[in-house]
């Protein structure tokens, strides 16, 4: 590429242009009177320049154009309807989150939602747009009409490593953005018609969550929360959201499995029971029926210890999931995020549980 030429010299370019010995006088400016400066351009943008480059991004959309279907689901404190859009047909979910919040949870919350507006990954459930509609906050999230995997058996190994494939690819774009997910179980695990896995109601769960007492039954159950999360006598009072997500990932695998909760009372049972079953006896295990791999697999999400459970990283290269042939089907699909590509060398293969 040939450098930009000046402009040719011109008899007229010259010529002087003013008399040296002339001066303009400057304006005075009276002090009582005087404006300030307008500041340069900052390259952060302004919270309102941050909105509006938000709402570029997607046309936002008008609560008063979705006319409620049916109702599909409650928990995690709120209740969740099917909607249409009706300038466009599309069909969506509303979540209306319960409870007269006070100032300062709205705004928190807003803000998680806003965050979670910028989450894109095709295992999270997509959250559209956040209403503050008559006192009640509502989320337009995407509708899944295969519903919630809840009380599904899958007691084929290759299909429930294809589930588990997913819902880790999920997990772990979610933990690379520092994000908690803090409810994994089988109801917030949603299918749809093409068979797409995705994770739903994280984000708002984990602040209702910091609001409400943990056990109470408007925020979820313990049954899928870790040892050291119900106790905070174990782990010295320590906490480690990422692994406490593996460890509620585990238990819900391992439901599939066996299609029934792992655990020796039922995961509607009483919070004493529950947390005796967690906190005092040994994890759950697969059975021996299952395959040395699958064992294993369960075994790394479900240490006692969150110090020694896989990372989602980890449990990706898994030979469960990661030797699945489903695994190399659906990725030549593109139906998920070619997740491995981010990974480092898959670990060598070491099983920890008994053959």
């Amino acid at each position: 590429m040939k450098p930009i030429q000046p402009p040719p010299t011109t008899a007229s370019a010259n010529r002087p242009r003013r008399r040296p010995d002339l001066t303009l006088p400057l304006p005075q400016r009276l002090p009582q009177i005087a404006v300030p400066l307008p500041l340069p351009p900052s390259s952060a943008p302004s919270s309102t320049t941050s909105q509006l480059i938000s709402n570029s991004k997607q046309q936002p959309f008008n609560i008063s154009e979705l006319d409620r279907m049916n109702r599909i689901g409650s928990g995690s404190g709120g209740t969740v309807y099917k909607v249409v859009h009706r300038p466009t047909g599309r069909l969506f979910a509303l979540k209306v989150i319960y409870g007269n919040h006070e100032d300062d949870v709205r705004r928190q919350i807003c803000r998680e939602i806003e965050i979670l507006r910028d989450v894109d990954n095709l295992n999270i459930v997509k959250c559209h747009d956040m209403f503050d509609h008559g006192g009640e906050i509502q989320v337009l999230l995407e509708y899944m009409d295969g519903g919630s995997l809840e009380g599904t058996h899958i007691s084929h190994e290759a299909s429930l490593a294809d589930l588990t494939r997913q819902v880790l690819s999920g997990i772990y774009y979610l933990h690379r953005r520092k994000i908690v997910h803090r409810d994994i179980k089988p109801s917030n695990l949603l299918i749809n018609s093409k068979k797409q896995v995705k994770i739903a109601d994280f984000g708002v769960s984990r602040i209702l969550a910091q609001t409400m007492d943990p056990c109470n039954s408007s925020v979820g159950t313990i049954a899928y929360m870790s040892p050291e999360r119900i106790n905070t006598d174990l782990n010295h009072g320590k906490y480690d959201g990422y692994a406490g997500d593996i460890w509620s990932l585990g238990v819900s695998i391992l439901e599939f499995y066996l299609g029934r909760f792992p655990f020796a009372v039922g995961r509607q049972g009483d919070w004493a029971s529950l947390m005796c079953a967690i906190c005092m006896s040994q994890p759950p295990e697969a059975p021996a029926t299952a395959s040395r791999e699958f064992r294993d697999f369960v075994s790394c999400c479900l240490q006692r210890d969150p110090a020694k459970r896989w990372t989602a990283a980890q449990l990706l290269r898994h030979p469960f999931v990661y030797g699945s042939p489903s695994n190399h089907t659906i990725n030549s699909n593109k139906q998920v995020h070619p997740t491995h590509q981010l990974l480092p060398p898959p670990p060598r293969p070491h099983f920890s549980s008994s053959s």
